[in-house]
């Protein structure tokens, strides 16, 4: 069988989206130029909205299962820390898990999909027409040429996959650095582990006795990103920080990283597409990056998966950029504020005014609705895509809330359970009995239609008849309206946007396209 989709790149944005597009049907090869998974702890954070993409897809119990949730997160290191149990969620925690075992997570799942993952090959070329794209591969049998209708780079800030579509990626050089590394020896007796957590050193206890350490030297806060860390340079450092080197010894992995900020000038070009750190970077303040490619992946792959089968409206690939794109540059610039933040902390000739600074941002975090605002920020939790259309029901484009629900032909007992297969969920809440035959004659392979009577209290739900939630858990279409016939016009309309022609009206799709 012929490749349809070739992503590039097996960190956790292109392992989530080789998921995605195999649940969706859609034969996948991940191209990895690393011959093993990711051993380093790395990104140490699922945040809410990550954790609900999870639920989606029936995968949260495996990522809770190895990692610990703590419901408090914080925004530049501030004391006063954002509240995610206070937001409209089941999961208002973040789980601190490593990166090297969310990637272990992914890959088993994408293998039970069928997702055929090529390690140790490096992409050396990508060259797109109009029928398709081919992709030149380096292995350890020499070259190979492979052919895909589309391919998505997943392959980091220095992406092959954008260079070769020609994509910018303006934005600003790092002005500042910091190191991190796993230390298998630390002395966990030493007094001066809480006086390096008090001058912003953060440490994580991980699996096998594993310790990490993430801190920025003031002193070595302008040293190259490129330059390798030590082992005496990280002692030293925390030895200036707090006065002890806290005993730490053994180290499995060390890494400088920068602040260095860019944003690819869009996400898709041709048949070629950006997600994760190939579309953005930043410095990884508030451990929103991971998940930010995350949520790129769960955008992109049903509609992705759509165009690859025929059935896509027209524009709905686009809107993969126009509705991810913004996300990524609020992002980057909430970092550029928390880095902000912790640069002028460290510089002498600033301490007193940004130590100020500090307590009014402390003190604004201590209100509930500043609180609110910035928490939802950095979980996700409150991005939403902008409806088309001013008269638009306020509920699209929003996640869709978690409901407990009573369902009619369905065993699931919450609405995120609608959606364990990736299709669109239509939500009966008038009870129409002509709804169901309707739907499924014309979209029944892309639309589960569930009669449901909800009995959570969510009041921005209230009136609502009818509620049709796109694959990715954001809301398509809601009517609150009474009349059958007016809601069956709208609904076909909604449809018909989002989920495709019906299966009568599609055309025979070309081999090549």
């Amino acid at each position: 069988m012929s490749t349809e989709v070739i992503v590039v790149g097996a960190g956790p944005t292109g392992l989530m989206l080789g998921c995605e597009l195999a649940l969706a049907g859609v034969r996948t090869l991940i191209v990895e130029r690393r011959h093993a998974p990711q051993p380093n702890s790395r990104a140490l954070t699922l945040h809410p909205r990550s954790i609900e993409l999870m639920d989606l897809r029936g995968l949260a119990p495996r990522f809770l299962g190895h990692g610990r949730t703590a419901h408090g997160w914080h925004f530049a290191g501030l004391d006063t820390q954002l509240d995610f149990t206070a937001l409209d969620t089941r999961h208002g925690y973040t789980l601190f898990i490593p990166q090297a075992r969310t990637e272990t997570l992914l890959e088993e799942r994408a293998r039970e999909l069928g997702v055929e993952i090529l390690r140790g090959h490096e992409v050396v070329g990508v060259h797109q027409d109009a029928e398709g794209v081919e992709v030149d591969v380096r292995g350890p049998e020499g070259e190979q040429t492979v052919r895909a209708r589309y391919v998505v780079g997943c392959d980091g800030g220095r992406s092959s996959a954008r260079e070769a579509a020609g994509v910018g990626f303006p934005g600003t050089d790092e002005t500042m650095t910091g190191i991190l590394g796993d230390f298998a020896i630390v002395d966990r007796n030493d007094p001066a582990l809480q006086r390096a957590r008090a001058r912003g050193v953060l440490i994580v206890p991980l699996d096998g006795n594993i310790t990490l350490f993430v801190c920025i030297d003031p002193a070595r806060m302008r040293v190259s990103a490129h330059e390798p860390v030590t082992l005496d340079e990280f002692r030293s450092s925390l030895r200036s920080l707090c006065g002890s080197d806290c005993g730490i010894d053994e180290p499995r992995w060390l890494s400088r990283f920068g602040n260095a900020t860019r944003l690819a000038e869009r996400y898709r070009a041709g048949r070629i597409l950006l997600a994760g750190d190939a579309a953005h970077i930043h410095f990884p303040a508030g451990g929103q990056g991971l998940n930010t490619g995350l949520q790129d992946a769960m955008n992109l792959g049903w509609k992705l998966a759509a165009e690859v089968h025929g059935w896509a409206p027209p524009g709905l690939l686009d809107s993969y950029d126009t509705e991810r794109r913004p996300v990524g540059q609020a992002v980057t610039e909430n970092t550029e504020v928390q880095t902000l933040l912790a640069e002028l902390t460290l510089v002498d000739q600033y301490a007193r005014p940004a130590a100020a600074l500090r307590e009014l941002i402390d003190e604004l975090l201590g209100m509930e609705v500043v609180n609110r605002c910035l928490a939802g920020r950095v979980s996700a939790l409150d991005t939403g895509y902008p409806p088309a259309g001013a008269n638009a029901d306020a509920l699209i484009g929003r996640r869709m809330p978690d409901i407990g629900l009573t369902a009619a032909a369905s065993n699931a007992t919450r609405a995120n359970e609608l959606l364990l297969h990736g299709r669109f969920a239509l939500l009966d809440f008038a009870g129409d009995e002509a709804l169901r035959p309707a739907v499924e004659t014309g979209w029944a392979e892309r639309v589960n239609t569930v009669t449901v009577t909800q009995h959570d209290d969510h009041p921005e739900l209230e009136g609502v008849t009818e509620v049709l939630v796109r694959p990715d858990g954001h809301v398509a279409w809601a009517s609150r309206s009474s009349d059958t016939d007016a809601r069956r016009t709208e609904r076909t309309a909604a449809l018909a946007d989002w989920a495709g022609l019906s299966k009568d009206a599609l055309p025979t799709p070309r081999s090549g396209a």
